[in-house]
């Protein structure tokens, strides 16, 4: 569960994560969980309004090879995604934002992380899931692939 600072900068309330000077979240135990910490930080980072309202930040946490599947089921790229930055949902620190939660995190092999969790974005509930990659120290951790499945009210 997250909440939100003076700023409108979310940090988890466990204590876990904390946004850093460049506007991303950093994992207070940086490499204690295989990397799982900083791939959780990275999808929080991706919610933030002030991040998605950065090309920069933006472009830093997503893998060049980035692949989307929408819940309509069209594929997006990198370069679809960074084209739609500006009219992202989420990106406006006066408007809606994602509320994110039950966020679990698995090492797959080295340098590939699986997230799973949920989200609320103005009453619309998701089941979401995210690979995470690290080719390298300089690259670090970036979202390799991510799927957004709708919920219908009353699902289980």
């Amino acid at each position: 569960m997250t909440h939100e600072d003076d700023d409108g900068y979310r940090a988890a309330d466990d204590g876990l994560y904390r946004a850093a000077d460049d506007g991303l979240y950093r994992a207070a135990d940086d490499g204690v969980d295989g990397g799982v910490g900083e791939a959780i930080a990275g999808e929080l980072a991706l919610m933030d309004p002030g991040v998605r309202a950065s090309r920069a930040l933006f472009e830093r946490l997503l893998d060049p090879e980035f692949v989307e599947v929408g819940s309509s089921g069209r594929r997006y790229t990198y370069e679809d995604m960074l084209a739609w930055l500006p009219e992202h949902p989420g990106g406006s620190r006066s408007g809606p934002r994602y509320r994110p939660s039950a966020i679990e995190g698995v090492l797959l092999a080295p340098g590939l992380i699986h997230l799973t969790y949920e989200t609320d974005f103005d009453g619309r509930h998701a089941r979401r899931s995210s690979l995470w990659r690290k080719r390298s120290e300089e690259t670090g951790w970036r979202m390799y692939y991510h799927q957004g499945t709708p919920v219908p009210p009353g699902a289980a």
